[in-house]
């Protein structure tokens, strides 16, 4: 569902991207393929250096589909970003995409806390984030980051995913697919 960012798919990330119901949401807007490509490599380089963790999402043929950024890391947190394109918008890719990532994130690099900024606006993907099982609405759990994050106006609502939650999750849900077998 996911791999390490590679700039040979940067052609049709970037038509996917420009798509005006994804676009507005995407934290790292090119406007141009070559400012695309130029953000893309930018990214690959920040990585290098641990200031952020970007894959590209595939879809079950490997076929480029968006993006799942870790960026703002500190201190074992860091704000999740993710974008899929609108032609595979409802189709079941998010939710494997980011139990994939937070995988990678909590359990190979050492990651505590994933927090997510949704605009107020984007219906969509509260309602995404509010179907996960290990995701808390930290509007006022975290108030610092949270006025932070709406220092320009009432923009963002701020969820967080714990590591311990998600572990949580995970552990209980192998119990009711064991369950689920010996039945």
């Amino acid at each position: 569902m996911i791999k390490k960012r590679d700039l040979q798919d940067c052609h049709v990330l970037f038509d996917l991207m420009v798509h005006p119901e994804v676009f507005p949401f995407v934290r790292q807007k090119a406007f141009s393929y070559e400012e695309f490509l130029f953000l893309s490599k930018s990214t690959i380089e920040a990585e290098e250096r641990g200031e952020l963790i970007s894959r590209t999402i595939v879809d079950e043929w490997g076929s480029p589909i968006g993006t799942i950024n870790l960026f703002d890391i500190e201190n074992g947190a860091g704000f999740l970003g993710t974008w899929i394109g609108k032609p595979y918008h409802g189709k079941g890719y998010n939710q494997p995409a980011k139990e994939a990532f937070f995988q990678e994130l909590f359990y190979e690099l050492g990651m505590e806390t994933i927090f997510m900024r949704i605009r107020k606006v984007n219906i969509r993907s509260q309602k995404a984030a509010e179907k996960l099982p290990y995701v808390i609405k930290a509007n006022e759990l975290r108030p610092v980051i949270y006025q932070q994050l709406n220092a320009d106006g009432d923009i963002y609502d701020l969820y967080e995913i714990p590591k311990d939650l998600y572990t949580m999750h995970l552990y209980t849900t192998s119990q009711e697919d064991e369950q689920a077998m010996e039945a």
